[in-house]
C-alpha cells in the first residue's frame, strides 16, 4: 500500500491481546496503514520479538510491545501510561484480549468466572479509563471494542463469556453516550467464528468428545452457527477496524457491528 493511502499515517495504536488471533491480524492491519502500534498479549519472546520487529521493517512504523498482565487493573493503567510515553499520544484503542472457559453453569469454577471477567469485561473498563482522558484532551480517538456475536446472543456453557461480552457492549454505549459531544468514537466489533488458535482449541475438544476429525468437527461447528459456512479473518476484522478509525466513520459512535457470516439474521 503506498503512502498516499495511509490516511492513519502517524496515530498510534494499542491493541490488546495482539500477539497471535485477531489481535494480531488487527495491529497488522494498522500497521500497514502506517499506524504506530503497542503490542500486548502472551507468547515466547523470540516469536513476539520476531513479530514485533518484523511489523516495524515491513511498514516502516514503531512497534513496542509491553506483556502487561490485563487481568490486574494497575497493570491496565500502566500499559496505557506506558503506551503515551513511548509514542508521545495514544489515538486508537483496540481492547481484543479476552479467554474462553466452557462448562454448564452449576459446573462452572468460580475462579474460572472471576478470570473470564477480569479479562474480558473488567480489563476494557479500565483501559477506557485511563485512554480517555488524554483523547478528550486531543479532542480525536477511536475505541474499538472486540466483543463477539455472543455479546449479542447467547449459547450453552458459556456463561462468563456471554455475560462479559454483553458487558462489553453496553460499556461501548455508555462511552459512546459519555463523549458523543466530542471527536471520540467507540464501537463493538462483533465477530462470529474467526480460527483463531482458542476457537481451534473448542474444535479439537469437540473432534475427541464426538469422536470425529478436525475438519469435520470445523464443519460442525460452523454449520450450527454461521449461515456462510466460513470463518471470519482476522484481516476482515482489521480492515473494519481501520474504517472505524477513518473520518468517513466520525458518525458511527455507540454501535455494535457484527462480522458474523450471517449468524445473527437468523
Amino acid at each position: 500500500m503506498s503512502d498516499g493511502h495511509r490516511t492513519l499515517a502517524g496515530k498510534v495504536a494499542l491493541v490488546t491481546g495482539s500477539t497471535s488471533g485477531v489481535g494480531e491480524g488487527v495491529a497488522r492491519t494498522l500497521a500497514a496503514q502506517g499506524v504506530d502500534v503497542m503490542l500486548n498479549g502472551f507468547g515466547s519472546a523470540a516469536d513476539i520479538e520476531a513479530l514485533r520487529a518484523g511489523l516495524a521493517a515491513e511498514h516502516s512504523v514503531r512497534v513496542h510491545y509491553d506483556g502487561a498482565d490485563l487481568a490486574r487493573p494497575a497493570e491496565v493503567r500502566r500499559l496505557v501510561e506506558k503506551t503515551i510515553a513511548a509514542f508521545g499520544r495514544l489515538d486508537i484503542l483496540v481492547n481484543n484480549a479476552g479467554i474462553q472457559h466452557t462448562a454448564p453453569i452449576e459446573e462452572f469454577p468460580d475462579e474460572r468466572w472471576d478470570a473470564v471477567i477480569a479479562l474480558n469485561l473488567s480489563a476494557v473498563f479500565h483501559a477506557i479509563k485511563a485512554a480517555l482522558p488524554q483523547m478528550k484532551a486531543r479532542d480525536w480517538g477511536r475505541i474499538i471494542n472486540i466483543a463477539s456475536a455472543h455479546g449479542l446472543v447467547a449459547s450453552v456453557n458459556k456463561a462468563a463469556y456471554i455475560a462479559a461480552k454483553h458487558g462489553v457492549v453496553g460499556l461501548t454505549k455508555v462511552t459512546a453516550l459519555e463523549t458523543a459531544r466530542t471527536r471520540v468514537t467507540c464501537n463493538a466489533i462483533c465477530p462470529g467464528w474467526v480460527l483463531t488458535p482458542l476457537v481451534a482449541k473448542q474444535i479439537e475438544a469437540r473432534a475427541q468428545e464426538q469422536a470425529m476429525t478436525f475438519d469435520e468437527a470445523k464443519a460442525g461447528l460452523l454449520q450450527e452457527k454461521q449461515p456462510s459456512k466460513d470463518f471470519v479473518t482476522p484481516e476482515q476484522i482489521g480492515a473494519l477496524v481501520c474504517f472505524l478509525c477513518s473520518d468517513s466513520s466520525e458518525q458511527i459512535t455507540g454501535v455494535a457491528l457484527n462480522i458474523d457470516g450471517g449468524w445473527l439474521a437468523q
